[in-house]
Order: structure tokens, then C-alpha cells, then sequence
């Protein structure tokens, strides 16, 4: 299944206007999700600490249920439960992600830069297909697409939609999206997954050569 899925562009509060109170319930979100994926290396001990974000995750997605954000990163942290367990077992989690990104994107499609449509078309390419589960790669690629439009320079959605032209053979393309999010800047605040996505970019490069 799933490698670990998206990791949303955080955006920081203009200086002068008081911080979004949403916003700062996502940042320890973040943090934890970005050392679970990237310093934790021993399995247990990663799905002992996602699961306990899980449960944060939920308490902050209850607490603000008319914004997306909250079920964006929900999601994202299930999702990435779904990539350290795989296989049939993890599709519950999976589906619960898929439901939480669509709703996000009723209530709000360009919230965290499309981010909801970035982690949605990363589960239609990861996932197995019908009868198993809903993976397709149509869907994937227009949720992909319109994230990009959203965030044309965004580390994320050049490198999934990247790494779903890889998997589908066209090599050119993805060498151009994959470049793409190597250069993307860098976030002040979030420099443990920029430093972490960077190496998921140039592993997929290293495949193209």
C-alpha cells in the first residue's frame, strides 16, 4: 500500500494579525507526524506513536468541525498508518482518510494550498483497486492535476504527482515534476519533512538514471 502520504504546506500567521487558533492546533500535528515518518525507524514503536497522534488528531478535527484543515491532517496521519501496516488490514484506515479528505473538500477545496487534493489522488494510485478497495488512476490523476493548479510550486504535489507518472512508465514526465519539487523552497517551520521529502525525491530520481 501507501509509502506515507502527503505532508500539507504549513502557512504562518502575517506578522501583526492574531495566529489562526486551528492553524496552531496543527502544528504539534505536524512536528510528531514528520519525526514518526522520518527519525522513527523501528515499526512498533511507529505505530505506537501514530497511533496515539491519531487520537489528538481526532480530538482537534472534533473540536473544529466546520474547518478542513483538522480533517486534512487527520486523514494524512491515517494514511500514513495505512503505509506502515499495509496490506489488507489497513484499509479501514484508508477509507476512514478517503472520507475526510472528501469532506475537507466540500467545506473547503483550497484549504492548506489543495493539500486535501494532493493526499486524496495519492491514495487513488496507492491503493488496490476494485474488488479490494477504490484505487484509480483516472481519479488520481485529476486530484493531482487540480492540486497542482492550486500550488503549481509545491514540494508535494510536483512529488506525488511525480512519483504517479513513475509508476506509470512515463519516465519524462516524472523526471520533470520530481526536479521540480527538489527546488521548491524551503519551509522556515517545517525543515524535518522538507529534509525527509527531499530524500523520498532524489530515491525516485535515482530510479530514472
Amino acid at each position: 500500500m501507501g509509502r506515507g502520504l502527503v505532508d500539507p504546506v504549513q502557512t504562518a500567521a502575517p506578522e501583526g494579525e492574531k495566529a489562526d487558533p486551528v492553524m496552531e492546533a496543527i502544528k504539534p500535528l505536524q512536528a510528531e507526524w514528520a519525526r514518526i515518518k522520518y527519525q522513527i525507524t523501528d515499526e512498533d514503536r511507529q505505530l505506537n506513536a501514530i497511533h496515539k497522534l491519531e487520537e489528538q488528531a481526532a480530538v482537534i478535527t472534533g473540536a473544529y468541525p466546520d474547518r478542513a484543515e483538522p480533517k486534512i491532517w487527520e486523514g494524512i496521519i491515517l494514511s500514513t498508518d495505512a503505509g506502515i501496516v499495509k496490506g489488507i488490514s489497513a484499509l479501514g484506515k484508508v477509507k476512514k482518510a478517503k472520507e475526510l479528505f472528501e469532506t475537507s473538500l466540500k467545506q473547503d477545496p483550497r484549504a492548506l494550498d489543495g493539500s486535501a487534493h494532493t493526499s486524496l489522488g495519492s491514495l487513488y494510485y496507492q491503493v488496490p483497486g476494485w474488488p479490494i478497495a477504490f484505487g484509480d488512476d483516472e481519479e488520481a490523476e485529476k486530484h493531482l492535476k487540480i492540486a497542482l493548479q492550486l500550488n503549481p510550486d509545491g514540494v508535494d504535489p510536483n512529488f506525488f504527482y511525480g512519483d504517479f507518472l513513475l509508476e506509470d512508465d512515463r519516465e519524462d514526465e516524472a523526471k520533470r515534476y520530481l526536479n521540480h519539487a527538489l527546488e521548491a523552497a524551503d519551509r522556515p517551520d517545517r525543515p524535518l519533512a522538507d529534509a525527509g521529502r527531499r530524500q523520498e525525491i532524489r530515491a525516485r530520481l535515482a530510479q530514472l538514471r
